[in-house]
């Protein structure tokens, strides 16, 4: 088949050949060129590809860590709460138990003073 594509030629000057020579080796160099970049191109996107995935990774990651950090913080407000409860309860039962505490010191005091009452 290369003999019919050559056929055409025949017949043609030297420099028309040459020409056409230079102007196929421009079109082949054209065509690796072209088949480069192709390849080029094909990789890049291929990265972008794994890149945009990545980042998607990345942002359900951290929509994961966001929940997290907020339900973290809410059980953090929840514990305080608790805390402040405990230690205001535990402030009312020692207020109580100081009451009681003078109670009973008072209560010993009239003991003793009805004991020396009935000593004497």
């Amino acid at each position: 088949m290369s003999w019919a594509v050559e056929e055409w030629k025949e017949g043609l000057s030297p420099r028309v050949l040459q020409k056409i020579h230079e102007l196929e080796s421009q079109v082949d160099k054209l065509k690796k060129e072209r088949q480069q970049r192709q390849y080029q191109l094909e990789t890049l996107e291929a990265a972008l590809q794994k890149q945009k995935q990545k980042v998607e990774n990345e942002k359900n990651e951290s929509a994961i860590l966001k929940r997290e950090n907020q339900s973290l913080t809410e059980l953090c407000d929840n514990l305080e709460k608790a805390k402040q409860k405990i230690s205001h309860d535990l402030q009312v039962k020692e207020s109580q138990v100081n009451i009681q505490s003078g109670q009973l010191n008072s209560c010993k005091k009239d003991i003793e003073r009805l004991e020396q009452e009935l000593k004497r």
